[in-house]
């Protein structure tokens, strides 16, 4: 870990302190290079022996320790010739060009530094170390000197007072070296220091030290919020959630790849290295096999019942940092803090209704608009929890009150002159029949640059790739479906009583899992909240970090199912009081959640395009920059 000390003292706390690691290209590459060197030890003599030997000796993965310094190094490869011994390191990158001759990487120096240091606290004589670098095949020797060694166990005395501070440093100044850093999307390092200077003046805080190997940097001094964040993340993420929503389905796995089966019929095989997380809707089995296998690689699952509640989740111990959870449940127990938190996510939330009425409404009543743009000020300036949220459900009543006008639906395709907003009666309870269940709901939601040009997912099963968001063409109404319509008058829930709340319950519960899932990967306990006070089974922190995008993800997924025809009356049912959504209905609202959550949208803080499940996780960690004193204050995401 000295060499990442040596490289960003901020990414030696994250690995040593934290616990955390995360693969990159470079990382991966690393590991393939060192395949054949940690294969497994071979013998290596004492030192009484190395000086006696009179042929040369190699010896492979030779881990040795320093009690004295308190290190331990695993060495690629040792040379010993005459009683000298010489560590060989291999590198899968180039050397630095000197002006004279190729030269070690600071990191490089200090980690070969390390290995001398350890070899002669157990006795060997070590007056050079190598370097291989695998890009350019070349080798660069490092002489050994006192000097070096002392100025060594000094830079390790200072990683160890760091570590032992608790203190993580703050980022480094828009360094080269963060677009390469394996952990640039957990430290967020332009994002953390704008968020720390955006309202600072004369910032007088010193920035964090880009450190030589054993020279002592004078603090840069304070400096303006900088003009540009740069989008060190990527817009999107590769892997997928994967949704399975056919009761008597049963999961397996062969060879890192899930095997989806209805009794001996084999349906599907999906390679787990293509999902981030399995969710499971109703009686799903899953065997012991996969579960351990997702467990192993991190990968969440996720149980719902068959009327979409979320139950919980299974996932692995990857997550082995403790100390911003302890923060979490510090200043759950400060009730200022609760508030000052609470009042920001309230108010963003009733902001971002605001925009939806502004965007949607097929007549946006001004009198409603300027009544939320008052409780938005209000929410800022709440007294108190109760009273914020009397706040909240006043914006939430006017905010539905016209939710009809956001609902276009007609006769004729949909577009401008498509209007439906006429509400009626909540349709009571009537009999209807289960339809058979499909062979196979899974949906592995793929973007896509121009999702016209892709191809549905057709039938009950799904190709390899998954498929694309697409809108389906209008279908014929049934007569089943004449009891249904999308008709809103009120927000009524436990249970839903029509079609669009039915829709709505459905797509908090999907949100709420989403959060409770970034939530754990950034290392918080889902389950204590600010906001929302704890209870059994509730995710509160889930909840409070849902509330500014319950009308953007979720409340524009259901009205992009509803407009685009995605979703239809046949796609429900009547059981008892309540309307659920159909087997095919979920499949084709679960097409339209992650339509909507793979949607680029910019960043009002840092003004760069992610999509909104990358968003998730960008405000969750500053969240946790928040509660640890990194950032003054927590901005929500709004948009305009």
């Amino acid at each position: 870990m000295l060499n990442e000390f040596v490289y960003c003292p901020r990414l030696f706390y994250y690995e040593w302190v934290e616990g955390l690691f995360a693969e990159s290209a470079d990382t991966v590459e690393g590991a393939l290079r060192h395949a054949k060197v940690d294969k497994g030890p071979t013998a290596f003599p004492t030192p009484e022996a190395a000086a006696q030997a009179e042929e040369r000796i190699h010896s492979r993965s030779l881990t040795l320790s320093s009690e004295r310094h308190g290190l331990i190094a695993k060495i690629d490869l040792v040379e010993a010739d005459g009683g000298l011994v010489c560590p060989v390191d291999y590198k899968h990158g180039a050397p630095r060009q000197g002006d004279e001759a190729p030269e070690l990487w600071d990191t490089d120096r200090a980690q070969l530094a390390a290995q001398a240091l350890v070899l002669r606290d157990n006795g060997y004589r070590c007056d050079e170390a190598i370097v291989f670098y695998v890009a350019t095949r070349q080798r660069v020797r490092l002489p050994i000197t006192d000097e070096l060694l002392a100025q060594t166990a000094a830079l390790v005395q200072k990683a160890r007072a760091l570590a032992a501070s608790g203190q993580i440093p703050p980022p480094l100044d828009h360094s080269p070296k963060c677009p390469r850093c394996s952990l640039v999307g957990i430290c967020l390092p332009d994002e953390t220091r704008f968020s720390a200077e955006v309202e600072i003046v004369d910032d007088s805080a010193p920035a964090a030290e880009q450190l030589t190997l054993f020279t002592e940097l004078p603090a840069t001094p304070g400096r303006a919020a900088p003009a540009e964040v740069r989008r060190l993340v990527p817009a999107r993420d590769d892997l997928r959630p994967l949704y399975l929503n056919t009761p008597g389905l049963r999961v397996g796995i062969s060879g890192g790849v899930l095997q989806i089966k209805d009794k001996d019929q084999l349906l599907q095989e999906i390679r787990l290295a293509d999902i981030n997380q399995l969710n499971l809707f109703g009686h799903i089995q899953l065997t012991t096999q996969a579960l351990q296998a997702l467990c192993a690689d991190d990968i969440p699952v996720a149980y719902f019942s068959m009327g979409g509640w979320f139950y919980g989740l299974t996932r692995g111990h990857s997550l082995k940092n403790i100390f911003l959870r302890r923060e979490q449940f510090r200043k759950a127990d400060l009730p200022w803090f609760c508030l000052q938190l609470a009042r920001a996510l309230v108010a963003g939330k009733i902001q971002n209704q605001r925009t939806m009425l502004q965007r949607n409404h097929v007549e946006p009543p001004a009198p409603v608009l300027a009544a939320l743009k008052n409780l938005v000020a209000q929410a800022r300036a709440a007294e108190s929890l109760n009273a914020l949220r009397g706040i909240e459900g006043h914006a939430s009543h006017l905010y539905f009150a016209h939710f009809a006008g956001m609902i276009k639906l007609s006769e004729d395709p949909p577009g401008p002159s498509a209007i439906a907003y006429q509400p009626s009666a909540i349709p009571g309870p009537q009999d209807a029949s289960v339809p058979a269940a499909n062979a196979l709901s899974a949906i592995r939601y793929q973007p896509s640059a121009i999702p016209e040009a892709t191809q549905p997912c057709s039938g009950d099963k799904l190709s390899p790739a998954g498929c694309a968001p697409t809108s389906q063409p209008a279908r014929k109404p049934t007569r089943e479906s004449a009891q249904f319509t999308f008709d809103f008058i009120n927000r009524n829930r436990r249970p839903p009583r029509d079609a669009v709340n039915a829709l709505l319950s459905l797509a908090y519960a999907v949100l709420a899992k989403d959060l409770a899932v970034t939530a754990l990967a950034v290392g918080f306990d889902p389950y204590l909240g600010f906001y929302h006070q704890p209870r059994f089974g509730r995710p509160a922190l889930a909840l409070d970090l849902m509330e500014p995008f319950r009308p953007l993800i979720a409340d524009s997924a259901v009205l992009s199912a509803i407009n685009n025809r995605m979703i239809t009356p046949g796609d429900f049912l009547q059981a008892g009081p309540a309307v659920a959504l159909k087997p095919e209905g979920r499949k084709a609202f679960f097409r339209a959640y992650e339509q909507r959550m793979d949607t680029l949208v910019t960043h009002p803080l840092f003004n760069y395009r992610v999509n909104y499940r990358r968003v998730l996780e960008i405000q969750t960690r500053l969240l946790a920059r928040y509660l640890t004193g990194e950032i003054p204050r927590y901005t929500p995401f709004v948009t305009r």
